[in-house]
């Protein structure tokens, strides 16, 4: 199944997280099929913190891919705020 999740990137205490499709079997920070976007937990004011793809996500859940329960809270977190 392939599931759309955090994969984390950056330096020690300072997470990055790139937002990927990937098998549900491969590692947290293993193998991926498409990166979608990423989500900086320590953006400043002026940085951008959570960028998606809108039409890749939607494609990925249209052919059945699950998102994560921290993927699905910041999606729907992004879409109040661009609503705004």
């Amino acid at each position: 199944m392939v599931v759309i999740r955090l994969s984390r990137g950056g330096a020690k205490k300072r997470p990055f997280f790139n937002i990927v499709a990937a098998d549900s079997r491969n590692r947290r920070d293993g193998r991926f099929i498409e990166r979608i976007g990423f989500y900086n937990p320590i953006a400043g004011d002026k940085e951008e913190g959570i960028r998606i793809a809108q039409d890749r996500l939607t494609y990925w859940q249209g052919v059945g891919a699950q998102l994560s329960p921290t993927v699905a809270r910041l999606v729907a977190g992004a879409g109040k705020k661009a609503a705004a």
